[in-house]
């Protein structure tokens, strides 16, 4: 027997390559300091953990989930996006997830055909390029370069792609980069979208990991939910990624159309999470906040001690992720492999993310201070070596 073409398509998920790798290192005794993939190190707060036994004990909360989302867990999204980013939301205008990637990886099936172009940010999230693959689509890639502030320079595009799109991805705060998008930015994106009646997919996982100002919604420009759909995550907020709960809230035609095919795929999100996050979102301010301070003085650390050792480094603005340059003469994946060989520190090479990111590498903030201290000195010493 053979695959289906579409799964000849896609590239290897670099995760599950560097996973493979590191866990080869680990039976060999080694001492690994993993800084791949960005799953947090902390658990779900207990809080959480209350509030999903007390969820669980429910008899109601057994069956399937038939449905676009709990009362529940709708009325505390619609409730958090107004208080959050004074965005008001309809109940058809949102859906439950099993976790972002859910939807993210299934909206196009739901709009694309064969031949349709889907805008995809390079370096971005595997994610969307999968989706796109499955769906039959055909992927242009937008770069993020360092010197636009890792924003597509959509002046670039032809119009005659445009013309063709179908969706456009967006991801600010941004993974891999940890760059954010302004106003500006997304009123500018809006304009095309409005032009060439496309789909503005903006995924909002890491909207609550921020070092500074608070990200903006793209929901609060005037006029955008005709073309927009935004993706938010219980994963990185609330330490939840074993969880799988996100939400996904926007133009109720295009909620409309990916809930069809979640319909038609899976039965929905457990209900006693959807209670869960429910109260997560209303009741847990302070637990977010906890978690958001920690990735920032983690981002700080690493940022300095690395900058100090010569490394180039984009300053970190958000997400649980550093974002750095490659030592010269050396690709992305041939600097990971050292990195692993010669100082046992696991990292994600750039190229993971896209051709525009193999000349750097990302670090997940996602172990203790001691650890990074750790990390830079091994750092240091590839430095030294190179």
């Amino acid at each position: 027997m053979d695959y289906a073409e579409r799964l000849k398509k896609l590239p290897p998920y670099i995760f599950v390559e560097i996973d493979k790798k590191k866990k080869k290192a680990l039976e060999q005794g080694r001492d690994i300091i993993n800084l791949g993939i960005g799953d947090p190190d902390r658990p779900t707060p207990e809080k959480i953990l209350k509030f999903i036994k007390e969820a669980a004990e429910k008899n109601e909360n057994h069956k399937y989930p038939i449905g676009r989302g709990s009362k529940i867990f709708k009325d505390a999204i619609i409730t958090w996006m107004d208080k959050r980013f004074n965005v008001g939301v309809e109940n058809d205008e949102v859906l439950a997830l099993i976790g972002a990637k859910d939807g993210i990886t299934h909206l196009p099936l739901a709009f694309v055909n064969p031949g349709d172009i889907v805008l995809i940010p390079d370096p971005g999230y595997p994610g969307y390029l999968a989706g796109t693959l499955m769906a039959g689509g055909e992927p242009y890639f937008m770069p993020l370069k360092e010197e636009n502030g890792f924003l597509p320079d959509l002046s670039a595009i032809p119009p005659e792609v445009f013309k063709k799109t179908k969706i456009m991805w967006l991801n600010y705060p941004n993974n891999p980069t940890s760059a954010m998008a302004d106003y500006s930015f997304y009123e500018e994106v809006l304009s095309y979208a409005e032009e060439n009646s496309f789909i503005i997919a903006q995924d909002a996982a890491y909207s609550e990991t921020y070092f500074k100002e608070p990200p903006i919604s793209i929901l609060e420009i005037k006029g955008a939910k005709k073309n927009c759909i935004e993706f938010f995550s219980m994963s990185k907020t609330f330490n939840m990624t074993g969880w799988r709960v996100g939400f996904a809230v926007g133009n109720k035609k295009i909620i409309n159309g990916l809930s069809t095919v979640k319909e038609n795929m899976d039965s929905g999100t457990v209900c006693a999470l959807q209670e869960a996050s429910a109260n997560a979102l209303l009741y847990c301010d302070k637990e977010a906040e906890e978690i958001r301070n920690l990735y920032k003085k983690r981002a700080a650390i690493f940022y300095i001690g690395l900058k100090e050792i010569g490394y180039e480094v984009f300053a970190p603005q958000a997400t649980l992720y550093l974002w750095v340059k490659v030592p010269e003469n050396y690709s992305s994946l041939e600097f990971a492999n050292i990195a692993l060989d010669m100082a046992d520190l696991v990292i994600t090479p750039g190229i993971g993310f896209g051709k525009e990111g193999d000349r750097y590498f990302r670090i997940a903030l996602t172990v203790e201070e001691d650890e990074i201290h750790k990390a830079i000195e091994r750092f240091k010493k590839l430095k030294d070596i190179l």
